[in-house]
């Protein structure tokens, strides 16, 4: 497997392993209900956001199938503004998802769709994947239309299918294959997110 280095660079952001010091400005938006809402957990307080993040703290390089969990930064101030995964989840059918959660206060400016193109171009260009895929809540607006922005395609609407939060769970699957990302040049991404 290749040995990632850090940070991997965007335009405006600076993705980087989690760290321990990271817990306080994670649980400032993993503990509202807004960012929990679509989630498989409730909001959390820092002792739950700091269990999960010495969990990631073990995650800097995959080795085989495994998950990465990295923070995302702005290159202007440093600021931490959201998480994201990258799973390799068939390393024999080069098979990948990738899942992000983002403050709220950074919603509208494109930064999830930067830091899940970056997730998307090392899941082809580094890790030669064949598939990635991200699921969301299809009340979720704002997460599937980042993934339309970065030409995934809705593969699946499940309806209904699992019980979540004390309700049926509607859930949207969306996918772009290698060689799709190719022909969209990489999927040049826009402002918007």
């Amino acid at each position: 497997m290749p040995e990632l280095t850090y940070p991997i660079e965007t335009e405006r952001l600076f993705l980087r392993p989690i760290e321990l010091a990271d817990a306080s400005p994670i649980h400032a938006y993993h503990s509202l209900e807004a960012v929990a809402k679509y989630q498989f957990w409730d909001p959390r307080t820092l002792d739950d956001v700091m269990v999960e993040v010495q969990k990631w703290v073990a995650s800097k390089q995959i080795d085989g199938e495994g998950e990465l969990a990295l923070a995302v930064a702005l290159k202007t101030s440093g600021e931490l503004i959201g998480d994201l995964f990258f799973k390799i989840t068939d390393a024999a059918a080069r098979q990948g998802t990738i899942g992000f959660s983002f403050n709220p206060m950074v919603q509208g400016q494109g930064y999830a769709t930067e830091a899940a193109h970056a997730l998307l171009e090392l899941g082809f260009d580094t890790f030669g994947l064949h598939r990635v895929f991200a699921r969301c809540d299809a009340r979720n607006t704002a997460s599937w239309r980042v993934m339309e922005r970065l030409g995934m395609r809705r593969e699946a609407h499940f309806r209904e299918h699992a019980v979540f939060k004390g309700g049926w769970d509607e859930e949207f699957y969306y996918a772009v294959l290698e060689r799709e990302w190719r022909r969209q040049g990489g999927r040049k991404i826009g402002r918007k997110a």
